[in-house]
């Protein structure tokens, strides 16, 4: 008996491969002659660059870039397949967790090492780019990312804009005389789960500027901005930004889709496809997944599910493990979960079900494969 083991992380508790390997433990007390295989997961967030080079032969690359507020930080690329893709996450570069609570201010915050990260791709000759974009410091639309790759984004003199958000206002004409050669040899797919639009009450600035220490007054300008640059985007380099998910890490989602011609996926499918789940799966004869919560939104479009939608294709039963189980939970059977189980045995506080996760998640782990044993008896 063959089990596949690709569970998410559980969010400040156990990182993918904690989990997968608790779940390992749980599935050897029920039967030590079981085969695992361990495949660690992410939904193209925080935390995927590790998954992957976990689940893969893949190389990590630390690179030197401009972090958000404008000095250096260590980005992390991740090349798999031989170097034909590259991974990589902008947090590492653009984060909100690299930006102290004093000093947020989304009208500063570039994503130019973002843009320095996708150059060190395509220096290092991939053909495929893969881009998580949770977690983001800032609010410049790609700005920043866009005059890294090369694009001249010039005011009415002539001169450079400068970075950030802020100074989108400033941009008259972009120049596209020096953007990188390699741009458009390679496709760029970004993981985007959300569907803000670039501008506008749902877009980047409103929903997310707050908690990147946008005051109203911030709000209102950055919004403003974004308009501004998505007009200029649209009459010299005849793109379109304002789709579903371009508003997604501060209108990096869009910036990217005009600068780096990316093309927006839900993440979990492209982690799937990073760590060829679908070849990995075949064969076996149940796959266990998990993360930390399951209810009514995690049918649309989360690691659990995203994992169940390739098992149901192959036929091959796929079962979620939960640190907890929200309203409408149900609705995952529906779209593909053979069954779930909240691994918290007990009303407990949230002090102790972190710290008891791993058993936890071991001990329901062990009562379903005894329990899809005894079905096989027969």
């Amino acid at each position: 008996m063959r089990i596949l083991i690709a569970p998410n992380s559980f969010k400040d508790c156990l990182t993918a491969t904690q989990v997968a390997q608790a779940i390992e433990t749980g599935i050897h007390r029920a039967d030590p002659g079981i085969d695992t295989i361990l495949v660690p997961m992410a939904d193209g967030g925080q935390g995927s660059v590790d998954a992957v080079l976990r689940s893969t032969d893949g190389e990590r690359r630390t690179i030197s870039v401009m972090g958000p507020l404008g000095t250096p930080v260590q980005g992390v690329l991740a090349l798999l397949d031989e170097g034909k893709t590259a991974l990589f996450e902008m947090a590492s570069a653009s984060g909100l967790e690299l930006v102290p609570l004093a000093e947020r201010n989304p009208m500063r915050t570039t994503t130019f090492g973002t843009g320095e990260l996708l150059c060190a791709a395509l220096d290092n000759g991939a053909e495929r780019v893969i881009v998580g974009i949770g977690g983001s410091a800032t609010n410049d639309g790609g700005a920043g990312a866009a005059q890294a790759l090369g694009y001249a984004l010039l005011d009415k003199e002539g001169n450079p804009i400068g970075l950030g958000g802020g100074n989108l206002h400033h941009l008259d004409r972009i120049d596209v005389t020096n953007v990188h050669p390699r741009l458009k040899e390679v496709s760029v797919e970004v993981a985007c789960d959300v569907t803000n639009p670039f501008t506008g009450l749902e877009g980047a600035s409103h929903v997310y500027g707050p908690q990147k220490g946008a005051t109203p007054e911030m709000v209102r300008q950055l919004d403003a901005n974004l308009e501004h640059l998505a007009r200029i985007v649209e009459r010299d380099l005849g793109i379109t930004i304002d789709q579903p998910g371009a508003g997604a890490a501060g209108g990096l989602g869009g910036g990217l889709v005009a600068f780096a011609h990316a093309k927006l996926r839900r993440g979990i499918e492209l982690i799937a496809d990073a760590v060829h789940l679908r070849d990995r799966m075949k064969g076996v004869d149940l796959c266990i997944t998990g993360e930390g919560a399951i209810d009514g939104q995690s049918a649309f479009g989360k690691t659990a599910v995203g994992v169940a939608k390739v098992g149901r294709e192959l036929g091959i039963p796929v079962v979620a493990v939960a640190g907890s189980r929200g309203k409408d939970a149900h609705r995952v059977i529906e779209s593909g979960i053979t069954a779930y189980f909240d691994v918290t045995p007990r009303p407990i506080g949230l002090e102790e079900a972190l710290a008891s996760a791993t058993e936890n998640i071991a001990e329901t782990a062990e009562q379903i494969v005894r329990l899809f044993n005894a079905g096989r008896i027969k």
